[in-house]
This record gives structure tokens, C-alpha cells and sequence, in this order.
């Protein structure tokens, strides 16, 4: 049975978000999913002409949709995880239901977890063991070694190797084509610049960057 699901942001990887959808709906005579449309509080004028051309309708501010739109299940496709967190709090209070999404093109390896909410994208390989918490975003072409844990609301961008046994915790976002080596724990809220190469733990809070990353 189709369901009616609401994506949040228009943005790239809301975008991309509605990609994941559609690669979820091909591969089913009946789709899975309906897309209700986009909801965006700041949407510039371009996101909207985007939304427009793929056949998806704009349905308001969060603030709009939650009064007018009877509650369903949603995906946030915003990269940043502090405004990712807020959203999700304030739509779970309205009793809004969270869908995790993964690309039939992604590769997964046995026993791994991906908690509600979360987004895997095309071209991801998320080997064995690993675990995802909830509303994690796996841009495309990310690895994710065997045993990695991420928590909540971790953004890995484009390219980026995470490394077996490796912890990153909540809020830390993780720049395109960065690499963090083994066994590493990486804090909260940590900024890991594009291309940076991490050799140690992070404390939580830190931006880092560069070749050994600092």
C-alpha cells in the first residue's frame, strides 16, 4: 500500500531525498511511497522553480503545514544538523512519524542498524556491524566501516571514509571526501573539514581540518 510522506527542505539534499524516493518507488509495481510535497521556512526562489519542474508541490512553512496538513510520516532532508534536530523535535511533538530511507543502490552488510529518520544515498557501502542512530545523513558515496557507530543527527558528506570502529557522536558533521582513520572517537558537534584526514580523537565542539587534521 502507497503511503503519503512529507520531505523537509528544499534544498540539495532535499532534493536528493526525493531521488532516494523515487529509486525506493521503481522498484515496486505499486510505489511505496506518495510524496505530499516539500515544506521549506526559507526557501529561496530557485528551490521553489527546482520543486516546481520535478512535479512536487511547495506546501508551506513547517508552521503552516503542521496547522493545515493532517499528520503523516515525514523525511528531513536538511544537512545541518542542529536545524535538523529542532525540525525533528518540533514534528514529533505534533505526532509526525519519522521514515528511514536507504537507495537500493546502497550497499549493506549484515547486522547493521539504521535508526528512524535516517537517509542513505546512493552509492553508500555501510559494512558489517555498523550502526546508525536516528536522522543520520549518508551523502552519496560514503564508506562506513565495519563496527562504526554514528549517533543522531550526524551529517557524512560526499565521499568521506569513516573508518572501522570508529564513534562519532551527536551533532557532528563530516566534510566531503574526509577520511578518519580507525578506532577513533570523534565528539559532538564536531565540524570535520572536506578532505581533512583525522589521526586522533576529537574532543566535542572542535572544527577541524587539513592533512593531519588540527
Amino acid at each position: 500500500m502507497t503511503e503519503d510522506i512529507v520531505v523537509i527542505g528544499a534544498g540539495g539534499f532535499g532534493r536528493e531525498t526525493l531521488d532516494v524516493i523515487e529509486a525506493i518507488n521503481a522498484t515496486s509495481d505499486v510505489p511505496i511511497w506518495h510524496v505530499a510535497g516539500v515544506v521549506d521556512d526559507s526557501p529561496a526562489d530557485v528551490q521553489l522553480e527546482r520543486i516546481e519542474a520535478r512535479g512536487y508541490e511547495y506546501l508551506g512553512t513547517s508552521a503552516t503545514v503542521r496547522k493545515c496538513l493532517k499528520a503523516t510520516r515525514f523525511a528531513i532532508g536538511i544537512g545541518s544538523p542542529a536545524t535538523r534536530a529542532k525540525l525533528a523535535g518540533i514534528f514529533e511533538d505534533a505526532g509526525w512519524t519519522p521514515t528511514t530511507l536507504i537507495h537500493p543502490a546502497a550497499i549493506i552488510g549484515s547486522v547493521v542498524r539504521v535508526g528512524d529518520g535516517s537517509i542513505v544515498c546512493s552509492g553508500v557501502q555501510l559494512s558489517t556491524n555498523t550502526k546508525l542512530g536516528r536522522y543520520v545523513h549518508v551523502n552519496p558515496g560514503v564508506i562506513i566501516g565495519h563496527d562504526a557507530e554514528l549517533y543522531e543527527f550526524v551529517s557524512v558528506n560526499p565521499g568521506a571514509i569513516v573508518s572501522g570502529e570508529v564513534t562519532i557522536r551527536e551533532r557532528t558533521l563530516v566534510g566531503a571526501g574526509a577520511v578518519i582513520l580507525q578506532q577513533l572517537v570523534i565528539g559532538e558537534k564536531v565540524l570535520v573539514g572536506a578532505s581533512a584526514c583525522v589521526t586522533r580523537d576529537v574532543p566535542d565542539g572542535l572544527v577541524i581540518k587539513g592533512v593531519p587534521a588540527r
